[in-house]
């Protein structure tokens, strides 16, 4: 009932009051200021009845809306949130394991420099005893 009688002109709700003389039932008056525009409602119009209760079930389904959508974006923000939260304890993991990493790359950097100095007094030590042998 509402939607159907509710007209949806946008120069009934965006302009001044030549607006409100192009509708049926309404009349401007000249009011004491210049800023106020007065209007008298023909009451053989019941349809401006009709269109009020329908902005008013408009209203309520735009509230609703709007309600939905503050809900929504809560939900958002908090899962980006979350999302960050993981972010940063991944780097932080990240971070420790390439700390990690490279305590072990110079601890194996130096068992392999004392491993080829082993090696090294290994074969000067055979090199030395062979030279004994072979003298005598």
């Amino acid at each position: 009932m509402a939607s159907s009688s509710f007209r949806g002109g946008s120069s009934f709700y965006n302009s001044n009051a030549a607006a409100y003389r192009s509708r049926e039932g309404l009349s401007t008056r000249p009011a004491a200021a210049s800023d106020e525009i007065q209007l008298q409602i023909d009451p053989m119009q019941g349809d401006l009845d009709d269109e009020i209760v329908g902005l008013h079930s408009q209203v309520k389904r735009l509230r609703n809306i709007a309600q939905d959508i503050g809900t929504e974006a809560k939900s958002q923000q908090d899962f980006l949130d979350q999302l960050q939260m993981t972010l940063i304890k991944a780097q932080a993991g990240v971070k420790n394991n390439v700390r990690r990493l490279n305590k072990k790359i110079i601890q194996n950097g130096s068992n392999h420099v004392v491993q080829v100095v082993v090696f090294a007094l290994i074969c000067f030590f055979i090199v030395y005893m062979w030279s004994k042998i072979s003298r005598r």
